[in-house]
């Protein structure tokens, strides 16, 4: 539960304290959706964009080689840091052509790209949860989905998978207001990834 302090025990994962669910789960992040910003002729756009038919209509016009997408300042050495303690993946509705133009212009590290193309569905759909389950071999329950839009986290709890949120004010740019606020039904919430790197001990 958010404000729980996680604990990793004989290397296998992490485990929230005090939620009565303390088995250990290896971090598949899904934070593909939350670290990017793109400058467009409709404004910038930040965070959301890589997510949903949203950005089927920013970018589906474009070739991929031309994404030029800038990461949020904290995703590199957040992911970084996640990366040396668990796999991390992307699990983007975005395709995959996109998605890995994206990550190698941004020069993310992620250990597997995964969007919902492969499931010719998009999010919240649970085929597209599936996929992490089927490329990555790990049970839902192993699985910590990581976003900035609740309803993802609420679709992969309901999936089966644990959860974090990470508040992004700016997702949708300087004049909207997201909903950033804490969950009790979400496991962990922070304001970044180098504070998810330290709520789950990855140094």
């Amino acid at each position: 539960m958010p404000g729980t302090t996680p604990r990793r025990e004989d290397g296998s994962g992490i485990q929230f304290g005090g939620d009565g669910a303390n088995a250990g789960y290896t971090l598949s992040a899904q934070v593909f959706d939350d670290v990017f910003e793109i400058d467009r002729t409709l404004g910038r756009v930040r965070g959301y964009l890589c997510d949903g038919l949203l950005v089927s209509r920013l970018l589906a016009f474009q070739c991929p080689r031309a994404v030029r997408v800038d990461p949020w300042p904290d995703s590199v050495e957040g992911l970084t840091r996640l990366r040396r303690h668990f796999t991390i993946t992307t699990l983007s509705n975005t395709g995959m052509a996109v998605a890995v133009a994206i990550v190698k212009h941004a020069h993310l590290p992620f250990d597997a790209v995964l969007t919902a193309e492969l499931a010719k569905l998009h999010k919240p759909a649970p085929a597209v949860y599936q996929l992490a389950v089927d490329y990555l071999g790990y049970r839902p329950d192993q699985i910590l989905m990581v976003a900035c839009h609740k309803y993802d986290l609420r679709a992969a709890g309901k999936f089966g998978m644990r959860t974090a949120f990470v508040a992004r004010p700016l997702e949708f740019g300087p004049g909207v207001r997201p909903d950033i606020a804490p969950e009790s039904w979400i496991d962990c919430c922070v304001d970044s990834f180098t504070s998810l790197a330290d709520r789950l001990g990855a140094v």
